[in-house]
């Protein structure tokens, strides 16, 4: 199988109705949560990824019996560090940095040794943003490369709760510090800048002796070790930020209408549908209801002519922090100039995604300005390409690949997108939905 993408054709007017796959933030909480449990938790819609397929060998190296069925994933908890600890062991995060920084929170209490590998990108990636604070509940870590993967952890069978100041708006930091509370004994207090909160939520509906109080740029969350936690079901609603490639196709292609269903519109979560919304971007949300603490919707989309550049609020970043390289794509189509500022996190992705974004833009000959952490995008409502585009050598990024192909879809121009096996780590039916979409 070709693992070049060649696309030549835009996308024909379609109006469609489609629903993505499970969300990859709550597929990985659920199976680590789940470990935790004691007895049998089922996952429904479990995102099957090369991400999460990680996650659940992770659990399965530390001793805990799963089961992938036809309709669910059957986990088998053992309890709060219920793990089985071998000699020599090595897990393999893979592409996931989700899970390579939050299967740290959970094995501070590991008497052996535990080496953590990843990819070629997460190896990259800065892991002392975790460790420093795992390191505050007694565990030990051992690099080849400072701050870099691979590295092993040591845990403390004395873990004390600990008081943690996450400034970087990183939903992953945060989590892993609340997963290794799980294993603390006394509080651990965490004043977090605003991310998104699905570990939170999770933590309320287990009934983890969890409190939070909301102020306008932080969150402050005491979590105490809760004596043990239930197996649980749950039903994986669709994830946002695969939906975001669907929202901005939608939006770019002509005459067209399309339906996603079932998609968690947790507030945290949906900086991408607020923003193209201020842009003048047709998007309204249908059949809103609760489940377990998240907020569930149908997402209908309609092709968007009018569409103005935005001054974005930096407020609106950490709620759309997967989804900017689409939001780039909407602000090159957009009337006047859009400027994004405050995103140095972006080049902490996989890939260095505030320069790809940057550069995929001047490729298809849209100017722009870019700075370390900020980016002025000068839309150019009339666009249309002609010529060839390759894209290759972007360290195998899930999303670099995904946003050119929407923009080959909704631009024009004869692209080569390199790495078609990348999605596999994130989105492996992206592809197949497209040709859903685009088929009569």
């Amino acid at each position: 199988m070709s693992k070049t993408l060649s696309i030549k054709n835009k996308i024909k007017k379609f109006n469609k109705q489609i629903q993505v796959s499970g969300d990859k933030s709550l597929s990985i909480r659920w199976v680590l949560l789940a470990s935790q449990a004691i007895g049998k938790s089922k996952g429904y819609n479990l995102l099957m990824s090369e991400d999460v397929l990680a996650a659940l060998d992770s659990i399965k190296k530390l001793g805990i019996k799963v089961k992938i069925h036809n309709k669910y994933c059957e986990i088998l908890g053992e309890g709060i560090n219920g793990f089985k600890y071998k000699k020599n062991l090595t897990i393999n995060a893979k592409n996931s940095g989700t899970l390579g920084r939050l299967i740290l929170g959970l094995l501070i209490k590991s008497p052996k040794k535990i080496r953590l590998i990843g990819d070629k990108s997460l190896s990259k990636r800065d892991f002392s943003r975790i460790t420093l604070p795992l390191e505050k509940f007694g565990a030990k870590f051992y690099y080849k490369t400072k701050n870099k993967l691979p590295l092993s952890i040591l845990g403390s069978q004395s873990a004390k709760g600990i008081k943690y100041l996450e400034d970087k708006g990183s939903a992953q930091c945060k989590s892993s510090v609340m997963l290794a509370a799980l294993n603390s004994s006394g509080t651990t207090t965490i004043k977090a800048k605003k991310s998104r909160n699905h570990s939170e939520l999770l933590f309320k509906y287990l009934k983890i002796p969890i409190r939070v109080k909301k102020t306008k740029n932080y969150d402050f969350i005491d979590i105490k070790q809760p004596k043990k936690i239930m197996a649980f079901d749950y039903q994986i609603p669709g994830d946002i930020s695969s939906s975001a490639f669907f929202i901005v196709l939608t939006i770019l292609a002509n005459n067209s209408k399309l339906l996603i269903k079932n998609v968690n519109i947790n507030p945290s979560r949906i900086g991408v549908i607020t923003i193209l919304k201020k842009m003048g971007a047709k998007i309204s949300l249908r059949n809103q209801k609760d489940y377990r603490g998240e907020r569930i919707s149908d997402i209908l989309i309609q092709s968007s002519n009018n569409l103005k550049g935005i001054n974005c609020p930096s407020k609106l970043n950490s709620s759309a922090i997967d989804e900017f390289l689409v939001i780039f794509l909407v602000a090159a189509k957009a009337k006047g100039i859009s400027y994004f500022k405050d995103l140095a996190e972006l080049n902490q992705k996989e890939s260095p995604r505030l320069n790809w974004g940057s550069k995929i833009l001047n490729m298809m000959g849209v100017k722009t300005e870019l700075t370390k952490d900020s980016i002025k995008i000068y839309g150019q409502p009339d666009l249309k390409i002609t010529k060839s585009i390759t894209i290759k050598n972007y360290l195998k990024d899930h999303r670099i690949f995904m946003m050119s192909t929407i923009a080959a879809l909704t631009f024009g121009g004869q692209w080569k997108i390199h790495n078609k096996d990348s999605i596999n780590s994130s989105f492996p039916t992206f592809l197949k939905i497209i040709k859903i979409i685009n088929n009569k």
